[in-house]
């Protein structure tokens, strides 16, 4: 029954892509197994980002690699991407969601939303890891409801000043430009281009994680930050667009945490199989096997979730509310399959030599960010009945 790629790929998946989706994979793959793994670890307890890899990933084409090649990026299908998303994860969340925000939350808004000199100007940079960026939605108090955002873009002579605080920005204090999400004076939301080194602009990391370490996360504060007119993405007005842009970042990681559900549960069944406890494998009894094949069935399923929600996209069929179904069932099953993991492993499973607890802790801010499970519940939930649950 088992697949080139083990027992993982159970309902044969990867006869169902194509060569170059596969060459794009298992390209990843060798890279993460070669680059990354041995050192994640490492990194995470450090608390450390590998800024070594940026300029590496760039050269794979991974960042924006959906996007058109005239722009200098890898001009890959959605389903090649999902994949690309998937190997990165399946290293660690952390990685995965830098590479997600230089792509899905800082060259998607220019691609779609800005000036062709902006594109121009931004997005084959962007593309090589040249220059990193950010993107600034979220505030301390305006989490699952970004309407409730309170930082403002004053015009001036010249153009722009903006001022407030965003929270819990990935890559903030590494970035060179930030795309910034502000009401203006008609109280409007709109996107800014921002250079990170411009006066009033400050980025302050948060130390306290106990999840995601091996990724930067900042506080951004802006105090009068001085921008011009072509710091304006021109068709990012209205709150619309800036959610158009987690809808890219959310698919992604649909397929991403798909990677740290597939390394939790091949971590998992390897242990149990050489486990040996009461003169025989721990894999040989029935609570172990049923734990094993529960976890291998939601793998299953969350594999033809997002295979199915990318041909979609390619199609352009592609609707926001099934992108949340997806991101809310294949990150918590990721997020569930982790702690099966870590439990199989016993006393082993606390300790960084194996990888569920870094898996697990990196989830539960993934089951948290880019909307949380109980918003997608209530996106699906308002899509099947029409009516909402929550506020416009």
């Amino acid at each position: 029954m088992q697949t080139m790629l083990g027992i993982t790929d159970f309902y044969r998946v990867d006869e169902l892509l194509t060569d170059e989706q596969r060459l794009t994979r298992d390209t990843m793959r060798r890279f993460v197994d070669r680059e990354i793994l041995p050192h994640v670890g490492r990194w995470w307890l450090d608390g450390t980002f590998p800024t070594d890899l940026v300029p590496k990933l760039g050269a794979l084409g991974v960042y924006g690699a959906n996007l058109p090649a005239d722009y200098g990026c890898a001009g890959l299908d959605n389903v090649a991407y999902g994949l690309l998303m998937q190997e990165l994860e399946r290293a660690d969340s952390g990685i995965r969601s830098f590479a997600s925000v230089q792509g899905a939350l800082v060259m998607y808004p220019i691609y779609a939303y800005g000036s062709e000199e902006q594109r121009r100007a931004y997005l084959p940079l962007l593309a090589s890891g040249e220059i990193i960026g950010c993107f600034g939605l979220t505030e301390p108090s305006a989490g699952s409801d970004p309407a409730a955002m309170t930082t403002r873009a004053r015009r001036t002579a010249k153009g722009w000043s903006i001022t407030g605080n965003k929270m819990w920005i990935t890559s903030g204090s590494l970035s060179q430009i930030a795309i910034i999400w502000a009401r203006d004076d008609e109280d409007r939301i709109r996107g800014f281009i921002v250079p990170t080194d411009t006066p009033g602009f400050a980025a302050h990391d948060i130390h306290t994680k106990a999840s995601m370490r091996a990724s930067a996360t900042s506080e951004l504060v802006l105090e009068d930050v001085e921008v011009s007119t072509d710091a304006e993405l021109p068709k990012a007005v209205g709150l619309g667009r800036a959610l158009g842009c987690l809808t890219q970042a959310r698919y992604g990681i649909a397929w991403g945490a798909l990677g740290a559900a597939v390394a939790c549960f091949e971590e998992a069944l390897d242990y149990a199989k050489g486990r040996i406890a009461f003169q025989r494998p721990i894999a040989a009894t029935q609570i172990i096997q049923e734990r094993l094949v529960n976890m291998l069935t939601r793998i299953t399923t969350g594999q033809l979730l997002a295979l199915r929600l990318g041909q979609m996209k390619d199609a352009g069929t592609m609707t926001y509310p099934q992108v949340s179904m997806a991101k809310r069932n294949n990150v918590r099953l990721a997020l569930e399959i982790a702690r099966e993991a870590r439990s199989i492993l016993g006393g082993y499973g606390i300790t960084l030599e194996y990888h569920a607890i870094r898996h697990m802790t990196n989830l539960e801010s993934v089951d948290t960010y880019e909307g949380t499970y109980d918003i997608h519940t209530l996106i699906v939930g308002r899509e099947i009945t029409g009516l909402a649950a929550f506020g416009e």
